[in-house]
């Protein structure tokens, strides 16, 4: 494998290899290369995924590849900012213009920057380098050569604010499908800008990684992580999850004797914990896609909690009407007598464990976030040991306690 010498721009292929590893195993894979070999590196990386090194480096590390950066990097102004913000993502202006410049004179000095770097949009500023306005590159063809850049130019452009939350910077900018966005600080000073595919594929793997996250796969985990690593991320989780099947096993086996005299039990206790499982995971859904979208903030937290408690209890009795019907029928054509009573309870658990699902599905990722942890993360693991103790419980001991 060929290294980056010093002075030199990293090979692109090893940048991207080390950019799909996850942080940790990237940085071992570091930790014995030149400073300037790792700046040029992070350099052919995008800004987002160098940003993200650097924060884990240790601070003298990252001192000594920030100094021995090329000038200009997309990456050396994105520490300022809090890891999920705007300002993670900057990339540095390739065609910044002082007001006044003539069209002929930005004409002249783009012919170089392009053969380096694409320009989709021209940013015009004042001497303190406030943004002025806005012109496209395609524009200028157009444009009198004699005439200056203020007489073509989009004036008091939108522009998002570097420290943005991702989320908040997807809301501004959903309707406003630009490639590229302008990043001012509250004074209106241009800090850089931020490309809408940047944007977009940030948000998108935040997204992603929580399907993961669900079942207690690190963010950090990717494809390229080594065999040992992913082991170390996933196990932990694994271990709880069996803790939380024992949990739900000593449930049923509580009940066993009960199981034994009513051997139909059996075959109905699945379709409980299945049922109610599903409608928790719906539940679960909604809440992390509000939490992630922002939607909270407008509604109360109990509004909603109650809400999908009330869902879960209609959907509970729909449901429950239909497998109390399964049950009577399955119990009298075997001929016997307590078939109506346990299609009543297969009914009134089957409502009562959705209830208890939907209320399960939106608490627990408020609980983790008030807790400090992610929302998501291994949210199904705690609901799925909720459902499963609250519908096989409540089932078998409404039976042991009214049928036996």
């Amino acid at each position: 494998m060929s290294e980056a010498t010093p002075g030199q721009a990293a090979p692109p292929t090893l940048a991207k290899r080390v950019a799909s590893l996850d942080t940790q195993t990237a940085l071992k894979r570091l930790d014995s290369i030149d400073p300037t070999e790792i700046a040029n590196m992070l350099a052919a990386m995008p800004p987002a995924r160098a940003n993200s090194l650097l924060a884990a480096m240790e601070p003298d590390w990252r001192a000594r590849i920030m100094a021995a950066a090329p000038a200009g990097t997309d990456w050396s102004d994105g520490q300022r900012y809090a890891e999920g913000t705007v300002g993670r993502l900057l990339e540095d202006p390739p065609a910044l213009f002082t007001t006044g410049t003539p069209v002929s004179v930005a004409i002249e000095t783009l012919r170089e920057v392009v053969k380096q770097r694409l320009v989709t949009y021209l940013w015009v500023v004042d001497a303190q380098q406030h943004l002025m306005g806005v012109v496209a590159f395609r524009d200028l063809l157009y444009a009198d050569r004699a005439g200056a850049l203020d007489d073509i130019m989009i004036r008091s452009p939108f522009a998002l604010r570097p420290r943005m939350l991702l989320v908040d910077a997807m809301r501004e900018v959903v309707t406003r499908h630009y490639p590229v966005y302008p990043v001012c600080e509250e004074d209106g000073r241009l800090v850089g800008q931020v490309r809408g595919q940047v944007l977009f594929e940030q948000q998108a793997f935040e997204i992603s990684a929580q399907a993961g996250s669900m079942v207690g796969v690190e963010k950090e985990e990717r494809l390229a992580t080594p065999l040992w690593r992913a082991f170390r991320f996933r196990n932990p989780w694994l271990l709880v999850n069996l803790l939380t099947v024992f949990v739900a096993a000593a449930v049923v086996g509580y009940f066993e004797d009960t199981i034994n005299r009513v051997v139909v039990l059996a075959m109905f206790l699945p379709v409980l914990g299945g049922q109610s499982g599903n409608l928790g995971c719906q539940s679960l859904a909604v809440m992390l896609r509000g939490m992630t979208l922002g939607e909270l903030r407008g509604l109360g937290v109990a509004k909603i909690v109650t809400k999908e408690a009330l869902l879960g209890l209609l959907n509970g009795v729909v449901t429950g009407a239909l497998a109390g019907a399964a049950m009577y029928w399955v119990v009298a054509r075997g001929g016997g007598d307590d078939a109506l009573l346990l299609g009543f309870i297969t009914l009134f658990a089957m409502a009562i464990s959705c209830m208890v699902a939907g209320l399960s599905g939106s608490l627990i990722p408020v609980i983790l976030k008030r807790l400090g942890a992610d929302p998501a993360t291994a949210s199904s693991i705690f609901l799925t040991t909720m459902t499963d103790v609250v519908s096989m419980g409540s089932f078998l001991g409404l039976v042991t306690w009214l049928v036996l």
